[in-house]
């Protein structure tokens, strides 16, 4: 019987240690959901594990496509209201986003179809960017476009931060320190902001208040750092 109480003792003891090796580090109220040295936040959308084109080059998130898409990667914990801070580097005619409100069920094949996503991207040269300023990074992607461009050019590091806060319904995105949107999340506002796109017509779309923060697959190489969150 002794034997036995000290095997269980030491199964729980493992079992919590393990557990309280994925626990994220916290610093100063911010849960650090990068800290440069491993996925254990992040899961692949619609899979368990992280893709292996996302990889850790010097301390940063990289992202290197390869043959196949659907690569966007999401946090393993669902968010309500928040504060994300990140840093952020893409590649030459780059394309990639932010997603907030991602709803990770199955019958979503994409983390689009119901997350609303921050747009990142080179400005300078991807031809749509200078008719459609709703593509431009900063923007809520299709849907609102930055009050000023301020994104950085391409291989230097932009700082965003995205504040989703439910109990105000109100959002807004600030890159390298200037507040470039502010909008509603839902009721009225919201649906006018959608009328005239193509995310009207998507079931779910923006819908979903807890949800996960997601990274993109666009196909391009894209950098983060300094990843980090604060809870509302």
């Amino acid at each position: 019987m002794k034997n036995r109480l000290l095997l269980v003792g030491l199964l729980t003891l493992l079992v919590f240690s393990c557990k309280k090796q994925e626990d994220p580090k916290v610093v100063d109220g911010w849960t650090i959901l990068f800290d440069g040295t491993s996925y254990k936040q992040w899961q692949g959308f619609q899979k368990e594990e992280t893709p292996k084109e996302w990889t850790i080059e010097d301390g940063v998130m990289a992202f290197v496509p390869g043959t196949e898409g659907g690569k966007t990667i999401i946090s393993k914990k669902k968010y309500t209201s928040f504060t994300l801070s990140l840093e952020w580097k893409i590649s030459k005619n780059g394309n990639s986003g932010v997603f907030w409100g991602v709803d990770n069920d199955e019958k979503y094949s994409v983390a689009y179809q119901t997350g609303p996503e921050i747009q990142i991207r080179d400005n300078e040269i991807r031809p749509d960017t200078l008719v459609l300023k709703e593509h431009r990074a900063g923007a809520i992607f299709g849907i609102m476009p930055p009050s000023n461009d301020v994104a950085n050019p391409i291989g230097t590091w932009n700082h965003c931060v995205i504040d989703i806060n439910h109990k105000t319904n109100k959002g807004m995105v600030q890159m390298n320190g200037e507040v470039i949107l502010n909008f509603p999340l839902q009721g009225e506002g919201w649906d006018q902001l959608l009328a005239n796109t193509k995310f009207v017509e998507m079931d779910g779309f923006g819908e979903t208040i807890t949800g996960y923060i997601g990274l993109q697959d666009h196909g391009d190489a894209v950098w983060y750092r300094n990843i980090k969150i604060k809870e509302k």
